[in-house]
């Protein structure tokens, strides 16, 4: 067990995101209708440091509110960062994410891409099955007419569809079929990160197995990395092979898949846990029924792991890639699960 040791990062050769102190404050509103702000602000990214390998699947974990969205949007420079530094290994070499601009900016969009939670709303319901799958490369001007229309018929195919659903509208496909043509169209550019952002939420269970079960054929045939954000820990047992769970906008718990679920150690990974004993896709985890209201509160938090002001805290390593946040000072023999 290494004391206070540095957050976990993948060798150079095998990371292709890197996060380090990333932090994001929203403005608080006075009043509903106030035009000024208040004083300070809600902290959704505290910090965090976090290294994506190359080929695997991280599972962020967290409930609502957590940071985890937040996060992935900040991965897309879909908002900017208050601090810290996000660094995209590509195939030339390291670049920083949070400078990006204009056509570079552009480039990494499509080495990164993402995929929506609702199925439903993700969609342009006036826009044919085609001209979905096939915008992206039009907003990036890839291919003639007939290149694209070939490339959405190899699209639909990755997914489990077939070209006799091209000129059909979203109305006319059920919540899994519609998650495959948003799937269809995120991996249009043929990106080499995905983040996956709830993306089985909003379906039932007997089809969320069949989304996860195509990711993963995605993910080996195609060479992918993801990101797969969510609130359910059974559904990142199944898929992740890393999981790091966040709470109040910090990561406090990193760990492979099975160390994490045989071995927590964070008390807020532990009151999880607890909350769901069989951890299935048929038994979700409801963050309301955790039965310690504290659980959520890193005040209240026992010993080493409590936050405050006044103690600074790091990611410790307690071995085989197992991290887990506390106070700087705390002695190894603390945190032993």
């Amino acid at each position: 067990m290494n004391e206070g040791a540095d957050v976990p990062q993948a060798n150079a050769a095998g990371t292709i995101l890197d996060l380090r102190g990333v932090k994001k404050t929203f403005a608080r509103r006075k009043a509903a209708f106030a035009l000024r702000t208040a004083p300070g602000g809600d902290q959704a990214v505290d910090g965090v440091d976090l290294s994506i390998n190359a080929g695997e699947c991280l599972g962020l974990v967290g409930e609502s509110g957590s940071g985890k969205t937040t996060l992935a949007k900040l991965i897309m420079r879909a908002t900017s960062a208050d601090d810290g530094a996000i660094t995209y290994y590509g195939e030339s070499g390291p670049v920083d994410v949070l400078a990006l601009q204009g056509k570079d900016l552009a480039a990494y969009r499509r080495a990164v891409q993402y995929i929506f939670q609702d199925p439903y709303s993700a969609l342009d319901p006036r826009m044919t099955v085609q001209e979905i799958v096939t915008e992206p490369l039009a907003i990036q001007g890839i291919g003639t007419r007939a290149e694209r229309l070939t490339a959405a018929r190899d699209l639909l195919g990755h997914v489990g569809l077939d070209d006799r659903h091209l000129n059909r509208y979203p109305h006319s496909f059920s919540g899994g079929q519609r998650q495959r043509i948003g799937i269809a169209r995120a991996l249009a550019l043929r990106p080499r990160l995905l983040i996956c952002d709830e993306p089985v939420s909003a379906l039932d269970v007997g089809i969320q197995a069949q989304i996860l079960n195509l990711l993963k054929d995605l993910q080996a045939a195609l060479g992918l990395t993801y990101l797969f954000v969510t609130h359910n820990l059974a559904v990142v047992n199944y898929i992740a092979d890393r999981i790091a769970v966040m709470c109040r906008g910090r990561i406090v718990e990193l760990a492979p898949r099975d160390a994490l679920f045989g071995r927590p150690t964070h008390p807020y990974t532990q009151n999880l846990l607890a909350a769901i004993p069989d951890v299935s896709l048929d038994n979700r985890l409801d963050f309301a029924r955790l039965g310690d209201e504290t659980a959520a509160q890193p005040d209240a938090w026992p010993g080493p792991y409590r936050q405050n002001a006044a103690t600074p805290q790091t990611l410790h390593d307690i071995g085989g890639g197992h991290f887990v946040l506390a106070a700087a000072s705390a002695a190894p023999r603390e945190l032993v699960a």
